[in-house]
């Protein structure tokens, strides 16, 4: 097996730290409810002089510099957003401009917390069939800008941020490692259990994040159990076969549960929810830089990718570093 290889890693977040006692001054909640219900205890919220492009390019940076490759060696940028700049053009190419790789393939794509995982299998396959040799893969959000913050049941659960990573086509030096299987899935019937109530199409505004989330706990829990089963099943490893799990961030209660599910020690789950809150699309480039970066992860490790987001759609890939 061989597929897109993991050259570096890199991350952003904005300046702003906003712990739950700060969010317990403006609505009705408190530290404790918070923790106990999420996991979470702070998040970063950009400031006026941060978007999605700016914490997408500072990520982009960093993951081309732990890569050790220039930027003119990208020919592919695909940005992971559910809050774009603007509704057009795409972020990615605002990404381009000032990393100054024009000429090549640079599109967004809208796949909510999930983005990053449809990003990553779009960029694989794109670099297997010799479209570009470098990839920068990018999930970026500034949800704390769709958020409604008088609504104590969403606005505590999420945060700002970016992560990025660079893959490279596969080669003959790349056989058993890169992205190993990647499984994603979609169920568009389960559209008002998480989704924003605006869109130039509709209402012509931003909109609002809204959100069911008993509901969501409990399809969330079930579609990324089985996605990590489809996974392990096709590359025929075991779940104590992985040194990591690296999962989309959205609350500790669903890390736990789906670990518990599949037989997965705790110690194997990279977790950051407490820190960052739920990011959206940044939130699992996000956690696997993090982990790089404080030296879990290491090259050979056995890495699962893993996300649930709003539409529904939900995907995994297993990654050999």
């Amino acid at each position: 097996m061989s597929g897109s290889r993991l050259l570096g890693t890199g991350s952003a977040l904005p300046r702003r730290v906003v712990t739950n006692a700060e969010l317990a001054q403006k609505v009705d909640t408190s530290d404790e409810w918070i923790v106990a219900r999420t996991g979470i205890r702070q998040r970063h919220i950009a400031g006026p002089d941060e978007t999605t492009s700016t914490l997408a390019i500072a990520a982009a940076r960093a993951a081309l510099a732990d890569a050790g490759v220039e930027a003119s060696s990208i020919g592919l940028i695909i940005l992971a957003t559910a809050t774009p700049d603007n509704t057009f053009p795409a972020t990615a190419t605002k990404v381009q401009a000032a990393l100054g790789c024009q000429g090549g393939v640079a599109f967004d794509v809208a796949a909510v917390c999930s983005g990053f995982l449809y990003a990553l299998a779009t960029a694989d396959s794109l670099l297997r069939t010799g479209m570009a040799r470098r990839a920068l893969v990018i999930g970026a959000e500034t949800f704390s800008r769709i958020l409604d913050w008088e609504d104590r049941t969403t606005c505590v659960l999420f945060g700002d941020g970016a992560g990025a990573v660079v893959l490279e086509a596969p080669s003959d030096q790349s056989e058993g490692v890169g992205i190993l299987a990647t499984r994603l899935h979609a169920d568009g019937d389960q559209h008002d259990l998480l989704y924003v109530d605006g869109g130039p199409s509709t209402t012509q505004t931003v909109g609002h994040v809204r959100m069911r989330g008993q509901e969501v706990f409990r399809h969330a829990v079930v579609n990324l159990s089985d996605v990590l089963k489809e996974v392990l099943e096709e590359t025929g490893i075991s779940p104590q076969d992985l040194d990591w799990v690296v999962p989309h961030q959205a609350n500790a209660r669903i890390l736990d549960a789906t670990a518990r599910k599949l037989g997965i020690s705790p110690e194997k789950v990279v977790v950051t929810v407490d820190r960052h809150a739920n990011t959206s699309a940044a939130s699992v480039p996000l956690a696997l830089d993090i982990a790089r970066k404080d030296g879990r992860i290491k090259t050979g490790d056995l890495v699962m990718l893993e996300a649930m987001g709003g539409g529904f759609t939900w995907g995994a890939s297993l990654i050999r570093m």
